[in-house]
């Protein structure tokens, strides 16, 4: 039988492992959501008809959402069915409410979209899914399912929105989705973008086509292949209606196109075009006429364009677009409907009553059920976060930019029941760049956005400033006429040498010594600089340049935090350089053989070898989702690729290594987070219960991995002590402890019912294995002299890793019975600081480990403080014992003296003499006239109250106790020690005497102790 084993021996060095680490060594990790509970982009949203208080929404990284109580509280139905989250169009069966079809991959093409993987089905309304293929259509912008026939649905793909591809047009099925056949196809860059048809006559239907595609530097929308389309029989032929009489001429763009379920022969078509806009029908698409042209249902086509008929009303029509628009005259004039978001996508209305409806936009879904006059909210965790970063407070807050959005400051962990909206806050910067927080202040925040706009924020005194490296605003101009080039999520970096130099990055590395006051160019041109890729995006029709397309730009900075000077800088189109001082020269390391245009997503500076660096890079925007690590070991001389065991699919963004263990990498990916416990040689996914969403940013934070996740909010794995400690075998019967912890306790988790961030497990948390069930677990900690400071309490006794957290301390004095106090508890008191051995006893079996444990660092005070207010806190409350114990003493011989006065009346004198002197003592000692709390407003707490009051000043001081602290325990003593000296002069005396009366008369004598004082 194994004994005392030391965890020592289950430590490997960093680099050893030749293999995976086993994944029993994870099971007690779990990622915690911390918020924010704000909606993301939603281009997707469903009602259920019959059933008008059931809505689905399908977010554009964050899966599908259902409501059953009209949008007062949702739930993700979609998480561990589906392969990807990005959700592109969503429709329920009207014949069987319970099935839904799931498109997924949005076709808004902005710059943070995700891809997608065909069409799942639900026949249980939401709580299992099957997957039913398309998987390589990748975006999908609408499902239409019969109207009598579930079994019968279409999709219209826009296919591959980065490459050219054939899988793309209108799809059908007949047979519930096992099998598809395309129906509608134009050409490899023209997909299907709407589809619409009469629920009293789904053979006549309309489609759309549109020319669209996007790659690293340009977006096109519209071109030969935009077209409109329409079917007499299902779906199953189409003929183009381009060219009927009333229609603008080309080029086309966008079409959004709906047929009014109140009379089928009139028809709305979006059109983009140049002369463009609302388009009306009254014969069934043979005419048409241009009803409104207004810039504001045009603006931005390729984002919006679409167009809803009323289902009772056929002049009644909504628009999205920046705003959300319904006109009752047909289109001719149109009244803006207030949301809770801008940016309005789709639009689901109750065919039975059009006042129900639910809206989506870049901040949700949301419900309405009087016409638009009230929605409900939008506090659902789909945000989309670009980037991570944390600051030096603590607890540590996690900074970020959202999607569509504010940036955000949210703290790690709270005090208080979960991490609510209370507990945020905007900071600097905007909804899509870096957010930086000073080394050394962090309530100095810098953060970025698009077109260059750079700003810091202080938090102490509520200003902030612009401090824009190149304040010229490039609003709606192409790349080719900027003099700097920032990217969309332009990098901001602080110097880890000098927290007052910060980096950015825009085709050049700039430098600023004063906050942004001023800033110097430290680097030549990094990226190949090609003119031909740095044009105005947009299309043919209308131009769209926010700096999503700037392109040749540096779109990462890695300060070496080992070797002062030494800064890697990385650029969107595939190049990588090195400076070695500051920015005096730069060296070219780009791997040899790395495709020009390749993205150099996020650089990683090993924080143990100056040498090392990571690279994550990406060619997902060129239609290549293959996942690469490049890892140099000789400051980029050579380089080696490192991916092996991640997803085929699952291109990577980001690569981080833990700052205690060499060697440990965490990769952040379009698919979820992998591990590699061998630099690199292998990796294996720690995706736990972590939604299945795009992982943009990851920061090794305090022992934690922080996840900025693109549609699922920010996310903490807690604790990573089991994945430092991994090996590649079972984990078999082991403890393991975290070197440090720290005597801390966070508030408990929010209600069910309340959207609100979830807290850790706080004091000193353990994690043990057991191999087979167990009869009895243990676990205790001990301090130097082996006094226990800690138990585990209802520890599991089932196979596998289990985790348990436990507070370090000893007891204060003993719980008094029939004593009333104010002011004074007999809390726990705190260990102090220093090293504690932690025992796991296993039906007999043990495992030891040792841990540091450490001080609230909020508090102030050096070890050897606390170590002596834990120290004197400990001689007070045996004080205390020792003046409760000289009570109970004094009640006993009380009793006694009474019940042989009452056997023996001729002893009454001299045992009223005896019990008089006692309780003199008694009462000096303890409040004896106080029964009730508040009794001791009128009658004075004494001496045993005093000292234990004294206590909590003690604690309460947080460190060394005051000065006066000891004075007052001084005094206190000494009159403690006269009452206690009385007290045994008596049991030497006097209580003898009478003892010896009693004995004469036969009696038994006094007992000058209590028997049993603790309650």
């Amino acid at each position: 039988m194994l004994r005392r084993a030391a965890l020592w021996a289950l430590l490997l060095p960093a680099l050893s492992l030749a293999q995976p680490a086993d994944p029993a060594w994870f099971q007690s990790s779990e990622w915690r959501l911390v918020g924010p509970f704000r909606g993301g982009r939603s281009v997707a949203v469903t009602g259920v008809p019959g059933n008008p208080d059931h809505y689905y929404f399908g977010a554009t990284g964050g899966g599908v959402w259902k409501t059953v109580d009209a949008g007062d509280t949702w739930a993700n139905v979609s998480d561990g069915f589906f392969k990807t989250g990005s959700v592109g169009a969503i429709a329920a069966a009207p014949s069987k409410p319970e099935t839904v079809y799931v498109g997924m991959g949005e076709t808004a093409i902005r710059g943070n979209l995700t891809y997608g993987d065909g069409v799942y089905r639900t026949d249980d309304g939401g709580k299992t899914w099957r997957h039913l293929g398309l998987k390589e259509t990748q975006f999908i912008s609408r499902v239409r399912v019969h109207p009598q026939d579930p079994e019968t649905a279409w999709v219209a793909a826009l296919g591959p929105v980065f490459n050219a591809s054939a899988e793309r047009g209108v799809f059908k099925t007949t047979d519930g989705g096992k099998s598809w056949r395309k129906t509608l196809y134009e050409d490899d860059r023209s997909g299907a973008q709407d589809l619409t048809f009469a629920p009293q006559n789904p053979m006549v239907q309309f489609a759309s086509t549109w020319t669209a595609w996007r790659n690293s530097w340009s977006m096109n929308s519209g071109g030969p292949g935009s077209k409109l389309w329409h079917s007499t029989n299902g779906g199953e032929s189409w003929n183009e209606i381009s060219e009927r009489p009333g229609l603008p001429a080309k080029p086309w763009g966008k079409i959004g196109v709906s047929i009014s379920p109140a009379d089928p022969q009139r028809v709305y078509a979006l059109i983009e075009a140049f002369d463009g806009g609302l388009f009306k029908s009254d014969d069934g698409g043979q005419t048409w006429e241009l009803v409104n042209g207004s810039r504001n249902i045009r603006q931005r086509a390729w984002y919006y364009t679409r167009v809803y008929a009323d289902p009772v009303d056929k002049d009644t029509v909504y628009i999205n677009n920046v705003n959300f628009y319904r006109s009752t005259d047909a289109g001719k004039t149109l009244r803006s409907v207030r949301t809770p978001h801008v940016d309005n996508h789709d639009l689901w209305i109750n065919p039975e009553n059009p006042q129900d409806m639910i809206n989506s936009n870049d901040g949700g879904a949301n419900v309405t059920k009087d016409g638009g006059r009230t929605w409900t909210e939008q506090d659902i965790p789909t945000a989309q976060l670009y980037h991570v970063s944390t600051d030096n407070a603590f607890p540590y807050n996690l900074l970020a930019a959202q999607q569509d959005n504010s940036t955000i400051r949210i703290p790690s962990r709270t005090f208080g029941r979960g991490i609510t909206a209370d507990d945020w806050t905007s900071t600097a910067g905007g909804e899509s760049g870096y957010v930086a927080a000073k080394p050394d202040a962090p309530h100095i925040v810098l953060g970025g956005s698009y077109g260059g706009f750079l700003e810091v924020r202080d938090h102490l005194k509520n200003t902030s400033r612009d401090i824009n490296a190149w304040p010229l605003n490039p609003m709606g101009a192409g790349a080719d006429v900027l003099i700097h080039r920032f990217q969309w999520t332009f990098p901001i970096v602080f110097s880890p040498f000098d927290p007052g130099v910060v980096y950015v990055g825009s085709q050049h590395v700039l430098r600023s010594t004063d906050l942004g006051r001023s800033w110097q160019q430290i680097s030549p041109d990094l990226s190949y600089n090609d003119k031909s890729k740095q044009r105005s995006s947009g299309g043919p029709i209308t131009k769209d340049n926010t700096s999503v397309e700037y392109y040749g730009t540096v779109f990462t900075i890695a300060p070496s935090t080992r070797q002062r000077g030494l800064i890697w800088a990385g650029t969107d189109d595939g190049r990588i350089h090195l400076t070695t001082n500051e920015g005096g020269s730069w060296t070219e390391v780009t791997p040899d053989g790395l495709m020009e245009d390749s993205m150099i997503s996020l650089i990683e500076a090993s924080p143990h070898n100056p040498a090392r660096a990571y690279a994550a890079v990406n060619r997902y925007k060129l239609g290549d989702r293959t996942p690469m690590i490049y890892i140099t070991e000789d400051y980029g001389k050579t380089w080696r690729r490192a991916e092996t065991g991640i997803g085929a699919e699952s291109f990577v963004r980001v690569v981080r290594e833990d700052p205690e263990r060499q060697g440990l990498l965490y990769a952040g990916t379009e698919r979820g987070v992998y591990v590699s416990h061998d630099n690199g040689g292998a990796w294996q996914p720690i995706q736990l219960n972590l939604p299945e969403a795009p992982v943009h940013n990851l920061v090794v934070k305090d022992g934690d991995l922080v996840a900025a996740t693109h549609g699922r909010s920010l996310w903490i794995l807690d604790d990573l002590t089991a994945i430092r400690r991994a090996n590649p075998q079972a984990p078999g019967l082991a403890l393991i402890a975290p070197e440090n912890a720290w005597d801390v306790r966070w508030g408990p988790d929010p209600a069910p019912e309340v959207s609100a961030g979830g807290n850790p497990d706080g004091g000193l948390v353990v994690a043990y294995s057991l191999p087979e069930k167990a009869e009895t677990v243990t676990i205790e900690v001990l301090d130097r002299s082996g006094e226990v400071v800690g138990r585990g309490a209802r520890l599991a006794t089932e196979p596998g890793f289990h985790r348990a957290s436990l507070s370090l301390s000893y007891p204060s004095y003993q719980r008094t019975r029939q004593m009333v106090y104010w002011g004074a508890f007999p809390s726990p008191i705190p260990a102090p600081p220093g090293e504690y051995l932690i025992r796991l006893t296993v039906d007999g079996e043990t495992r030891e480990a040792k841990t540091n444990w450490r001080p609230d660092p909020r508090k102030e005070g050096a070890d050897a403080d606390f170590a002596e207010m834990t120290r004197f806190a400990r001689q007070i409350a045996r004080e205390v014992d020792r003046a409760n114990q000289a009570v109970y003493d004094i009640r006993a011989m009380r009793e006694a003296i009474n019940d042989r006065i009452e056997a023996k009346p001729e002893l009454r004198r001299a045992g009223l003499r005896t019990i008089a002197q006692l309780e003199r003592v008694e009462e000096a000692i303890h409040q004896t006239k106080a029964e009730a709390g508040q009794d001791l407003l009128n009658f004075p707490i004494r001496l045993n109250n005093q000292l234990a009051a004294l206590i909590g000043a003690v604690l309460g001081s947080e460190g060394r106790p005051t000065a006066q602290t000891y004075d007052v325990y001084e005094h206190l003593m000494k009159l403690l020690t006269k009452e206690l000296a009385d007290l045994d002069s008596l049991r030497a005396n006097e209580v003898p005497a009478f003892s010896a009366q009693c004995q004469a008369l036969g009696l038994e004598p006094i007992p000058l102790k209590a028997e049993d004082p603790a309650e």
